[in-house]
C-alpha cells in the first residue's frame, strides 16, 4: 500500500490552516497527491482495524461515530485531488487517477467486506429493533444505509465470489479513469480547425476572438479553432451561417470516440458494460440497472421504465411537429433539402427570432456574466436565504480562472451575518478541464468534525480576449442559476454526520434542488435586476422579458427528446446480462441505433445528447443506469415551483422553508420525507406534462 506516515512537508499531512480548511492550493503539488492518498488509505485501514476489533460491546459512539471519523486525511486529498483531475488535468495527474482507481476500489472493498465490522452495524441494528437503544433519526438512518451498503458491497458472499468482486471493482474502476481520459484527449483531437474567417460568418466577434485565441494557443496561427463542448448539440451551431461549416462541426461532435485511434472509446465502454454486468448478476441483481435503482428513490427499473415510456411518444411528436416546420424554412432556401441535426439550431433560432423577435446576439449584451453573478444567482440566494458574498482575492484556488468568495449568513432578518463556507468559481473552459459543467464539495459540512462547507462550480464558458466581457448565451444563464442551486445544497446543509452532508442523496434526488433554482433566472424581479446591457446599463426592454416568459415551451420537443434519448440509451446498456454486451467495436453504433428505434426515440434531426462513445455521464462519471434522474428529478422540482407559486414566490419565508425542510437535510433522512414534509404529500407530474408541453400524455 505504499508509505504508512506521510511527510509532514505534504501539504494534505495536516488539516489546512486556511479559512474553512479550504485546501492550501499555493503548496499543493501534482506529486503531492499520491503519496497523500496511499497514506490516507492506510490511516484509515488502521482506524478501521481498531473499531472491528474493539472488546466493547458495540456503541454509537464506538461504532457509527468513529466510522464517520475515520479517513479524515484520505478525505481531504480525494477531495482535493478529484476537483482538480476533472477541472485542470495533467498528464500526470490523469496518470495518477489511473493508477489509484482500482486500489481506492480495492479500499472500500476492504471496508465494506468486513464481517466483523459488518457484525457491529448489525448488533446495533438488533439493538434498536429490539427497543433496547433509542436512536436519533439521522443515526438511525445512516445504520440504514450503512446496513445496505454492507450488502450492496458483498459482504454476504463467500470468499471466493467476495475475491471476483474485488476484482470487478476494480477493473471497473481503472476503466472509468480511462474512459474519461480518452474522452478528454478525443475532444480536444476534434476540435473543428477553420483557416478562412468567411466560414465563420455569423458567429458573434468575441466568439471570432475567442477561435482565434484558441487556434493560436495549440500552435494555429493565423486560423480559427472551434472547441467542442461534451453534449451532442455544439452552441456554435445555432449561429453558423454557412450549412457546410455547421455540418463538420456536428460531424466533429457525434463521431468522437469512433476513430479507431488512441482516443477510440468503444472497447474501453464495451468492456465497462460486461463487467458491470457481471457485477450485477454476481451480486443477485438482474443487471446493473437494477443494481442501481435500488439505491436510488425509484427503487425498481420497471418504475424507471415505465416513466421514460410515458414522456417518449409525445416528446418525439412534439419534436417531429417541430422539426416539419424547420424543414419548410430550410426548403425555402435549399429546395427539396432534408433537415439535418446540424441544422436545428440554426433554424430554431431563426423560427424564435422571427416568433418571438428575440435572439441571441439581440440578447448577449444584456447577459453579462458578472452581472448575471451578482445581480442574478447571487442576489436571488441573498432574497431566499439571506446569504452574501465577499470575494476573497487572498484565496487562490487550483488554476488562476479560479475565484473565491466567502459565503456569509443572517439566519433570521436582522442578526449579524455569520461565516457559513466558501463558494468557489471556475466558469471557463480550457483544454484541461472535462466538459460540460458541475459541483464539487473540497470540505463537507458536518456538525460531528466542525467542519463548515467548501463548495466549487465548474463551467465551461469560452473565456473572452483580456479585457473583453463574457457575454452569455441564454442556456448558460439556466446552467449557471442550476449549478449554483447543487452549491447552496451543499452551502446549507446542517447535518451531523460527514456522509449525509449536502448533496449525499440518491441520484435521481441530488439533481432535484438545483433544477429548482432554475426558476429564479426567469424571475421577472431577478432577471430585471441582471439583464442589464453592459454598455450603456440600460436594463434588457420590458416587451423582451415578456417575450422570453411566452417563449419557454419554444423547441421543447427537441430538449425533452434528445434528453428522453440519452437516459434511454444509458437504461438500453445497463439492462443488458453480461452475455448480451456486444463484443466488437463495429457492434456498438448498431446497439445504440436499434435500442433508440425500439423506444421510439430514433428521429435522426435530434439525436441523444450524448451518444454513447461520449456519454461521460455513464462511463466517466457517476451517472450509469442513472442518467434518467435528471427528469426523475424534474418532477418534484416542476411541483415545488408550484408550491413557491402558491405560497407568494421570491420571499424570504419561502426561502427560508425550502431551506430548513429540504436544503438543510442532505441525506440524513429518507429524501422523499424531506419533500413530503415540504409539500405536505408525495409528488404530482403534473406540473412537469404542463411545463414540457407534454398535456395529459398516459394518464
Amino acid at each position: 500500500m505504499g508509505p504508512m506516515t506521510l511527510d509532514a512537508s505534504n501539504p494534505f499531512a495536516a488539516p489546512s490552516s486556511l479559512p474553512y480548511e479550504l485546501p492550501d492550493y499555493a503548496a499543493i503539488r501534482e506529486e503531492h497527491y499520491e503519496p497523500a492518498v496511499r497514506a490516507g488509505m492506510a490511516e484509515q485501514r488502521r482506524e478501521v482495524e481498531a473499531i472491528a476489533t474493539d472488546p466493547e460491546p458495540p456503541t454509537v459512539e464506538n461504532t457509527l461515530d468513529a466510522l464517520e471519523r475515520s479517513g479524515r486525511l484520505l478525505s481531504r486529498a480525494l477531495h482535493a485531488f478529484f476537483n482538480q483531475v476533472s477541472a485542470d488535468a495533467t498528464p500526470g495527474l490523469e496518470d495518477v487517477y489511473e493508477r489509484l482507481s482500482p486500489e481506492l476500489a480495492a479500499h472500500r472493498d476492504a471496508i465494506y467486506m468486513d464481517a466483523r465490522l459488518h457484525a457491529r452495524v448489525r448488533a446495533l441494528a438488533d439493538a434498536a429493533e429490539a427497543g433496547e437503544l433509542s436512536l436519533e433519526p439521522d443515526t438511525a438512518w445512516l445504520l440504514r444505509t450503512l446496513l445496505k451498503d454492507f450488502r450492496r458491497a458483498g459482504v454476504g458472499l463467500d470468499a471466493d465470489r467476495q475475491a471476483e468482486l474485488r476484482r470487478l471493482n476494480g477493473r471497473i474502476t481503472e476503466l472509468e479513469a480511462v474512459f474519461g481520459r480518452k474522452l478528454l484527449a478525443g475532444e480536444k483531437a476534434s476540435a473543428v480547425l477553420v483557416t478562412d474567417v468567411a466560414e465563420l460568418e455569423g458567429l458573434p466577434e468575441d466568439a471570432i476572438a475567442a477561435a482565434a485565441a484558441s487556434a493560436a494557443e495549440r500552435g494555429h496561427e493565423g486560423a480559427w479553432l472551434l472547441d467542442l463542448q461534451l453534449p451532442t448539440q455544439q452552441d456554435v451551431v445555432g449561429s453558423l451561417a454557412r450549412r457546410d461549416v455547421r455540418e463538420r462541426v456536428q460531424r466533429a461532435s457525434e463521431s468522437r470516440g469512433t476513430h479507431g485511434d488512441e482516443n477510440d472509446t468503444r472497447a474501453t465502454l464495451l468492456e465497462i458494460a460486461r463487467l458491470r454486468a457481471e457485477r450485477a448478476r454476481l451480486l443477485g441483481y438482474e443487471h446493473h440497472a437494477a443494481y442501481v435503482a435500488e439505491d436510488a428513490t425509484a427503487g425498481t427499473t420497471e418504475a424507471v421504465n415505465a416513466m421514460l415510456a410515458r414522456l417518449a411518444p409525445a416528446a418525439v411528436a412534439n419534436a417531429r411537429a417541430e422539426g416539419a416546420e424547420l424543414e419548410a424554412l430550410l426548403r425555402r432556401t435549399v429546395p427539396d433539402a432534408e433537415l439535418r441535426a446540424s441544422d436545428w439550431a440554426h433554424l430554431s433560432e431563426a423560427v424564435r427570432k422571427e416568433r418571438y423577435a428575440l435572439d441571441d446576439a439581440l440578447l448577449r449584451p444584456y447577459l453579462e456574466l458578472e452581472r448575471v453573478v451578482r445581480d442574478g444567482v447571487f442576489e436571488a440566494a441573498h432574497r431566499l436565504y439571506g446569504l452574501s458574498f465577499a470575494e476573497r482575492t487572498d484565496l487562490v484556488g487550483y488554476h488562476p480562472d479560479v475565484r473565491v468568495f466567502e459565503v456569509f449568513d443572517s439566519p433570521e432578518p436582522g442578526e449579524p451575518d455569520q461565516g457559513l463556507g466558501l463558494f468557489l468559481a471556475d466558469w471557463y473552459t480550457r483544454p484541461s478541464k472535462r466538459g460540460g459543467a458541475w459541483m464539487n464539495n473540497l470540505v463537507d459540512q458536518n456538525r460531528l468534525l466542525g467542519q463548515r462547507p467548501v463548495v466549487v462550480n465548474n463551467l465551461n464558458i469560452v473565456k473572452p480576449p483580456a479585457g473583453e466581457p463574457t457575454l452569455l448565451l441564454w442556456d448558460q444563464v439556466i446552467t449557471l442559476f442550476h449549478e449554483f442551486g447543487h452549491a447552496l445544497h451543499g452551502l446549507l446543509s446542517d447535518v451531523r454526520y460527514p456522509s449525509q452532508s449536502g448533496t449525499a442523496v440518491p441520484r435521481d434526488f441530488v439533481e432535484y434542488p438545483s433544477q429548482v433554482n432554475e426558476m429564479w433566472a426567469w424571475d421577472p424581479e431577478i432577471l430585471r435586476s441582471y439583464a442589464v446591457h453592459h454598455v450603456t446599463g440600460e436594463p434588457m426592454p420590458t416587451e423582451w422579458i415578456d417575450t422570453m416568459l411566452a417563449s419557454r415551451q419554444f423547441n421543447e420537443g427537441f430538449s425533452t427528446t434528445e434528453y428522453l434519448a440519452a437516459a434511454l440509451l444509458d437504461q438500453a446498456w445497463h439492462q443488458l446480462a453480461p452475455e448480451d454486451v456486444p463484443t466488437s467495436v463495429d457492434d456498438v453504433l448498431a446497439f445504440e441505433a436499434k435500442a433508440l428505434a425500439e423506444a421510439g426515440v430514433d428521429y435522426a434531426p435530434v439525436p441523444p445528447r450524448y451518444r454513447t462513445t461520449y456519454f461521460n455521464h455513464v462511463w466517466g462519471s457517476g451517472y450509469s443506469a442513472g442518467y434518467y434522474s435528471y427528469i426523475w428529478s424534474e418532477v418534484l422540482d416542476a411541483d415545488t415551483v408550484e408550491w413557491y407559486r402558491e405560497n407568494g414566490g421570491l420571499t424570504r419565508a419561502n426561502g427560508e422553508t425550502f431551506r430548513r425542510r429540504l436544503l438543510a437535510r442532505g441525506g440524513s433522512q429518507d429524501p422523499l420525507d424531506s419533500f413530503r414534509d415540504l409539500r405536505g404529500r408525495d409528488a404530482d407530474i403534473a406540473p412537469l406534462l404542463a411545463r414540457r408541453g407534454l398535456g395529459t400524455v398516459g394518464a
